[in-house]
C-alpha cells in the first residue's frame, strides 16, 4: 500500500519527515495532536525524537503510534 512507512526523521517544531514505500516524501505536523490523550507525552522532545519505523507505520519509545494512512493523507508532500 502506498502509505507504508519506509523511514522517519524527527525535525524541529514537532514535524516528521517521512518516506513511504512508494518513495513519496511527506512532512507530518504533530503539533495539533500534542494536547490529545497519549500524544501529550510527545511534548517531551527527548521522547518525540525516539520515533522509529514500526511495522508499516511509526512508533515512539513509549509505544505511542499513529496510523500510517493518517501520516500519508494528512502529510504535506515535500521534495528532499
Amino acid at each position: 500500500m502506498e502509505w507504508e512507512v519506509k523511514s522517519v526523521k524527527p525535525l524541529n517544531d514537532y514535524l516528521l519527515a517521512l518516506t513511504f514505500k512508494n518513495e513519496e516524501k511527506r512532512c507530518f505536523d504533530m503539533k495539533p495532536l500534542l494536547d490529545i490523550g497519549v500524544f501529550r507525552s510527545l511534548k517531551d522532545t527527548e521522547m518525540f525524537n525516539t520515533v522509529r519505523v514500526c511495522f508499516d507505520s511509526i512508533a515512539w519509545a513509549n509505544d505511542v503510534d499513529i496510523a500510517p494512512e493518517t501520516l500519508y493523507y494528512d502529510g504535506e508532500t515535500i521534495n528532499i
